[in-house]
């Protein structure tokens, strides 16, 4: 059994499912892609109204993309290959899957959520200091954006530090994540540097 060939297909899959636009269809019978951003992530979900299912979509967002490592852990040390190697590329193809979901004809979120639950399964620790870093950006700015964009950039400079990622394949990963959701952010970049972005709980329906 090669751990490389499941986990990291099953991460890819697992990060795919369409929480955000599963949950608004069943309960509202809406398509989420057509309300405010049109993301299919918890924020445009809770801006849309739903801020129940936008809570909701963010824990199963942040569930899949633990559960994505935690398989890619487990098949890696059954398998006898590298963990540390293994966990980070299927965190990678869990948030890939998340932006690009297969399903939604590769149109997806911006993969906060799913980093969040990735994170956590890679090192907690270093998920507590990014969160921090979103927390004081947030309550700063009320910038979900920038708060998002600033923590994800925190967080390969924390995890090196505290549990040692320092394999090639481990860096190139945990610098892939930021700058993947970096670039997913790229509307909301303009934005902040117009002064046109829109803070958390306004009515503006741009996410």
């Amino acid at each position: 059994m090669n751990p490389w060939l499941i986990s990291i297909p099953l991460a890819y899959l697992l990060g795919s499912i369409p929480f955000g636009y599963l949950l608004v269809k069943i309960f509202r019978h809406e398509d989420i892609r057509s309300t405010g951003s049109g993301n299919i992530g918890a924020t445009n979900v809770a801006r849309s109204g739903a801020k129940g299912l936008g809570i909701l979509t963010l824990l199963l967002d942040a569930l899949k993309g633990y559960v994505a490592v935690v398989v890619a852990q487990n098949l890696a040390a059954l398998g006898g290959a590298n963990v540390v190697d293994i966990a980070v590329v299927a965190a990678v193809a869990a948030i890939v899957g998340h932006c690009f979901p297969v399903w939604l004809g590769f149109r997806g979120g911006k993969g906060v959520a799913t980093s969040l639950g990735v994170l956590i399964a890679l090192s907690p620790i270093s998920t507590l200091i990014a969160f921090a870093v979103f927390a004081i950006v947030f309550l700063l700015t009320r910038y979900v954006s920038l708060a998002s964009i600033l923590s994800s950039a925190a967080f390969p400079f924390v995890a090196h530090h505290f549990i040692g990622m320092k394999t090639p394949i481990a860096t190139v990963g945990l610098i892939f994540i930021p700058l993947l959701i970096i670039l997913k952010h790229h509307q909301n970049i303009r934005r902040l540097l117009s002064g046109t972005e829109s803070r958390f709980g306004s009515r503006k329906a741009e996410a």
